[in-house]
């Protein structure tokens, strides 16, 4: 399957998150809750990222 000019998605950790959006952390995760914000993605037992497209 060609690759095309498709880029690979970049992730972000909530310090990014938080800087890109000028929220805060418990609005962030209240947001989640609600369905009004991306959900994060968990890449091990303590790391978290979200999608930056899905951010921005």
């Amino acid at each position: 399957m060609p690759s095309g000019n498709r880029a690979q998605p970049r992730f972000l950790h909530l310090a990014e998150v938080l800087e890109m959006t000028g929220m805060g952390k418990t609005f962030i995760y209240a947001r989640m809750r609600d369905g009004t914000f991306p959900k994060q993605i968990q890449l091990g037992s303590r790391t978290v990222v979200w999608n930056e497209q899905e951010v921005r």
